[in-house]
């Protein structure tokens, strides 16, 4: 069925064009292998609609497989190609995007690892059982007992908001007589091209450790971080008995379409790695870019390739090295979940 429409409605938002027909898909919007069929019923990962309501009933949420994997591929590849030969890469799926058995394990399987943000979803991803090591435990007010059960599993980073988490996550390591691989989230002072809701990388916000320099700090002409929340992170975490510090982390937000939000973020971040070099002969092995890249929520959005993200952030991490006349090497990661081109 074709439907004309004479002009925009004065209700809807001007980036909505006009439908011509009805029948039709918009690319952007939905899997690579959904189509209609010659009865115009929308078929995804092989089988109509109608097909699928009938066998499950509705409402009903469906994947393609197909799609998830193909897209998971392509990050996975495209990220090791931009920071090859020097730097090992993990992209990470956020598991608030759409997390189920099937969609960690596809995840794990086509090479990411998987970030969890509660223990539900750390109970999810260990029952598909996604290699623990390959794990990380995010979340701004992890209790206790999550804490304690990403220990036991042995889970690949527990990322720390906070003084006080980083202290309970010490004394909790102790308890449990491990060693618990931490990350710090820090909060670089970038305004990200985004939604003001779902910026956070921003100084008033809840996540992460300031960069700043109390007020009441003494300042430190070699180190601009001297005083601030972050430093003073770093500097437990290194003299915590049972904490092994692997590196930095932050998330600038979702939605994320440009670049230039990472370019500051990796020189600030690469900034302070080289501080902990020189005041501690610490070398930090990860350092996490994390943000959430763009997807096709409506017709208006144009997310960029996984290749174009990639290489753009592998030239911001080598730009600010070579800034600091310090080689690229390591482990970087990147995100990828509701907030990239990933389903959910």
């Amino acid at each position: 069925m074709t439907e004309t429409v004479a002009g925009p409605h004065p209700l809807a938002p001007e980036w909505l064009r006009p439908l011509t027909d009805s029948a039709a898909l918009e690319d952007k919007l939905f899997p690579a292998d959904a189509h209609r069929d010659d009865q115009g019923r929308l078929v995804l990962g092989g089988v109509d609609v109608e097909t699928l309501a009938a066998q499950h009933g509705t409402p009903l949420y469906v994947i393609s497989e197909d799609d998830f994997r193909s897209r998971a591929r392509a990050f996975v590849e495209a990220f090791s190609e931009a920071f090859a030969p020097e730097t090992d890469v993990d992209v990470f799926y956020a598991g608030k995007a759409f997390l189920s058995t099937h969609a960690a394990r596809w995840a794990a399987e086509e090479g990411l690892c998987v970030d969890t943000a509660s223990g539900g979803e750390l109970a999810v991803a260990l029952a598909a059982e996604v290699e623990p090591a390959r794990i990380g435990l995010h979340g701004n007010n992890k209790s206790d007992a999550e804490i304690v059960r990403a220990l036991k599993a042995g889970i690949g980073r527990i990322i720390a908001d906070s003084l006080d988490e980083l202290a309970r996550i010490d004394q909790l390591a102790r308890s449990a007589g491990v060693t618990a691989p931490v990350m710090l989230r820090l909060t670089p002072g970038v305004h990200a091209s985004t939604h003001e809701y779902i910026a956070t990388a921003h100084e008033d916000q809840k996540f992460g450790l300031s960069l700043t320099p109390s007020s009441d700090a003494d300042t430190d002409q070699e180190n601009p971080y001297a005083g601030s929340p972050a430093w003073s992170a770093v500097e437990h975490a290194l003299a915590a008995e049972h904490i092994e510090l692997r590196g930095l982390h932050c998330h600038i937000g979702s939605q994320i379409f440009e670049p230039e939000g990472f370019e500051v973020a990796a020189a600030k971040l690469i900034g302070l790695l080289g501080r902990v070099r020189a005041r501690h002969g610490v070398e930090l092995p990860e350092l996490d870019l994390g943000g959430g890249h763009g997807i096709a929520y409506t017709e208006a959005d144009s997310p960029r390739h996984p290749r174009q993200i990639a290489q753009a952030l592998a030239g911001a991490v080598r730009t600010a090295c070579d800034a600091r006349g310090s080689r690229c090497h390591g482990s970087p990661s990147s995100r990828a979940g509701r907030s990239s081109v990933l389903p959910g």
